[in-house]
């Protein structure tokens, strides 16, 4: 199968959760045998953070300036692909969907990555950059990386025929138990880039266990932090992190959490890359509750959970032979269930069966 998708990005994984994903997905679909063309726009704050130049063989990354640069290349691969995917937060996506309309390739797809964040900005009466008037209707398959409830709204009010989830990931051979390091030392561990819809959660979670454990060290890793940040003697920080220095940052503390931001903890059923990445590194997670998260990890036997301070301390008090168990049974279950070769194996099937799904007459 020849895939060409338009995305936010797969070049940096600066201040998103998108390139990761990606830089997963498509290992896997290479090493399976099909191909993929990504289109990436050349923004400055990716290009000042980029530390992915290039696809592995079968795949081919396309950095443009400005979409009138690759509308012709674009066009001629779409006649030779079996699906075009565009993203959500793509900066091009209303003329990525309508090149794709005027194609002949078999599937058009949209996949929102941000699915939560999308219908909270609706329903707040804002509209996004990355879906059109005619909402999703001009698509044949909508995938999400949120399940439960937010499929529904998909099709109810943005007009998606036939919407799926598609979960996160996480590669296995990228992250693993490391060696720990000396800087990223921590009793509790952080890593995401700042969002003020996630700092009550934050400082619930993290800043006041780091209080309270004021002789004990804290470390913070990600990007876009502000100056007014309630940084404590304690709390250090480390700015925003590539992949390949993730695995040393889980295993250098002895505990990591996991904050989910506000619109997807209300709307459930969207796990963090960050859960499945920590996991594969073996290190125990603390995170707070949302719907569907026993789904993919079983509530203190794979993972802690806590809603409040005093849940978070009291996690943080279990002794080290208990939290080691927990941490290898929620690394047998990423290995076996989320691992970026399922998910992708999981992927193909679901363009193959919304393939199948299309009436003849539509077919080009």
């Amino acid at each position: 199968m020849r895939m060409t998708i338009f995305g936010l990005s797969v070049s940096s994984t600066w201040g998103n959760g998108h390139g990761a994903l990606w830089r997963g997905l498509i290992k896997a679909l290479l090493r399976d045998g099909h191909r993929v063309d990504f289109y990436e726009r050349d923004v400055p704050y990716y290009a000042a953070n980029r530390d992915l130049t290039e696809l592995p063989d079968g795949g081919r990354l396309v950095l443009y300036r400005d979409w009138p640069d690759i509308v012709a290349d674009a066009r001629r691969v779409l006649a030779e692909s079996d699906v075009g995917i565009v993203t959500s937060y793509c900066p091009d996506a209303l003329e990525a969907e309508e090149l794709l309309g005027g194609s002949p390739v078999p599937l058009r797809c949209f996949y929102d990555l941000d699915t939560p964040i999308t219908l909270a900005r609706l329903d707040a009466g804002e509209t996004v950059s990355y879906i059109g008037a005619g909402g999703l209707a001009g698509y044949d398959l909508v995938l999400s990386y949120t399940g439960g409830a937010a499929l529904d709204l998909l099709r109810s009010r943005l007009g998606a025929r036939y919407a799926v989830p598609v979960y996160g990931s996480v590669d296995p051979q990228l992250h693993s138990p490391a060696e720990p390091r000396a800087h990223y030392r921590a009793l509790l561990s952080y890593l995401g880039t700042y969002a003020e819809d996630r700092q009550a959660a934050l400082e619930r979670l993290f800043i006041e266990p780091a209080r309270r454990f004021s002789a004990e060290r804290f470390v913070i890793g990600g990007a876009q932090y502000p100056r007014q940040f309630p940084w404590a003697s304690n709390i250090f920080f480390v700015r925003h992190l590539p992949p390949s220095e993730h695995p040393a940052f889980y295993s250098s503390a002895r505990m990591t959490l996991n904050v989910t931001r506000a619109a997807m903890a209300a709307m459930g059923w969207c796990p963090s890359g960050r859960l499945f990445e920590a996991a594969a590194c073996g290190v125990p997670i603390l995170t707070d509750s949302w719907e569907g998260l026993d789904a993919f990890f079983e509530p203190e036997r794979e993972i802690l959970v806590a809603g409040d301070t005093d849940a978070a301390m009291a996690a943080l008090a279990l002794p080290d032979e208990q939290l080691a168990v927990i941490a290898r049974h929620a690394r047998e279950r990423v290995l076996d269930q989320h691992s970026a070769q399922r998910r992708a194996a999981e992927l193909v099937e679901v363009l193959e069966n919304a393939r199948s799904r299309r009436p003849v007459s539509e077919e080009a």
